[in-house]
């Protein structure tokens, strides 16, 4: 099986590479893992991931191309929706519904960006969720979140002052907020479901 970590110009790359690698090693999984650039080497991907730091609209412009199953992290996922409102509007790739719009805690002592460690709570069954258990939880480093238009493709939330999208998924694309390669033995188990999910 063949992975590629999309280069765009962006992204903790390495470390998205080295947990794949290491989720692969973990469950038996034969795979080549490889950072690209080339629209040529996603294409003949099996699997596609879109890590994420830095700024949407930075982010979009650097985004060529992608393959099927495919996974968006963190800015990897808000790519995914219509519109980013991150210092300017920007066109995302329009894949699933909604808008990427700043994180407006009820709570006035939370601090933006929100960082660190929360709970993921599942609101719709998807497998890349398998055997995570009800008390898992993924490392968090954003100030933007992801408003979904059809609450079918919400898989799961976090709480931060009022519910924030965790995961998304609709069809063969799936997103998560939280950075799953910093996320410990649950990061790991769902990128593992990823290198095993025949959507």
């Amino acid at each position: 099986m063949r992975v590629a970590i999309i280069d765009y110009g962006s992204g903790n790359l390495r470390s998205a590479a080295k947990a794949f690698e290491r989720a692969a090693a973990e469950d038996g999984i034969s795979a080549r893992i490889e950072v690209t650039n080339e629209p040529e080497a996603v294409a003949r991907a099996d699997r596609a991931v879109l890590p994420g730091v830095g700024a949407f609209a930075d982010c979009r412009r650097g985004l060529a191309a992608h393959a099927r199953p495919f996974l968006g992290i963190c800015v990897g996922m808000q790519l995914m929706a219509d519109r980013g409102r991150e210092f300017e509007t920007v066109t995302g790739l329009g894949w699933i519904a909604g808008e990427v719009a700043p994180i407006e805690p009820s709570d006035a002592a939370l601090k933006i960006p929100h960082i660190g460690w929360n709970e993921i709570e599942p609101r719709t069954p998807h497998p890349l969720l398998a055997g995570l258990g009800a008390d898992a939880h993924g490392y968090f480093v954003h100030s933007y979140h992801f408003r979904v238009a059809d609450p079918a493709d919400l898989v799961a939330v976090t709480d931060y002052g009022g519910p924030l999208t965790a995961m998304i998924g609709h069809g063969n694309l799936v997103g998560t907020q939280f950075h799953p390669e910093k996320s410990q033995e649950a990061g790991l188990r769902l990128i593992g479901n990823f290198l095993r999910w025949r959507p």
